[in-house]
């Protein structure tokens, strides 16, 4: 209770000097001695609401070439190397590409509907014609899987409940499916049925590491990195950036 602005100030800088913890750890223990002095302490201190906070820096996105994209796409294959080819064709994020649908591509239109994207948006983005043949083999492969399950009874897929409730039928629906399953079947803990998920993002995340490293790159390159390098490209090559920015989902365009 005898502390004032100066004593909190010095123990912020004792944080960022001599703990060297980042920005955000020391805009978390101001936080903590707001909620202290103003709901604990009940004590109102209006100096304490005038301590700056810290700045956090802004780091600029790793960015690969389009030498260094082709070197990387071409020491993956398989399922990876298809999900990989559609984030950086597409601009999807990591998450969006593993919860693709089979109903949520469309060929005729080369189109793909992202769903419940970030901050809950739906939006559209191009489906790359040289990835459309690749995607339409993968599918006849995927729907075979299906065919299987099917016949295993084992075919049911994970809805939202208000999709559940609205449509009962469509977890057995071919359309519902992950176009990338689980290569297992596991149990759903809301439901306790026994399905397959959607695939697991960290083995993308593990075979384009392996694939960076076998390139000989040096930079930090992830699946992300393919989405920055998609929209990178597009800009190059003359693209509007409010075209990049409603492929890419972003609401502001400075991001």
């Amino acid at each position: 209770q005898e502390m004032g602005a100066e004593e909190v100030e010095a123990f912020l800088t004792h944080l960022a000097v001599a703990g060297m913890v980042s920005a955000s750890t020391q805009n978390q223990a101001l936080s903590a001695l707001l909620f202290l002095y103003k709901e604990v302490l009940l004590i109102d201190l209006p100096w304490l609401d005038n301590v700056v906070r810290a700045k956090q820096s802004q780091r600029l996105p790793s960015v690969l070439t389009r030498t260094e994209v082709r070197s990387v796409l071409t020491r993956m294959s398989g399922i990876y190397g298809l999900m990989a080819n559609l984030l950086y064709g597409t601009g999807m994020r990591l998450m969006e590409c593993v919860r693709l649908r089979v109903k949520d591509v469309d060929f005729e239109r080369r189109e793909i509907l992202i769903r419940d994207g970030k901050g809950a948006k739906d939006r559209v983005t191009m489906l790359p014609e040289s990835l459309t043949g690749l995607l339409q083999t993968y599918l006849q492969q995927r729907r075979a899987l299906f065919d299987d399950d099917t016949r295993l009874c084992k075919v049911s897929v994970y809805l939202p409940d208000a999709l559940a409730r609205k449509y009962p039928n469509a977890a057995t629906d071919w359309v519902w499916q992950y176009i990338f399953p689980s290569g297992s079947f596991s149990v759903d803990p809301r439901s306790g049925a026994e399905r397959r998920h959607h695939i697991d993002e960290k083995l993308l995340q593990r075979a384009m590491k392996k694939a960076v490293q076998a390139s000989g790159i040096a930079k930090l390159a992830t699946p992300h990195t393919l989405r920055h390098s998609f929209a990178t490209h597009l800009l190059d090559s003359g693209y509007d950036i409010r075209t990049v920015q409603e492929l890419l989902g972003h609401a502001d365009v400075s991001t």
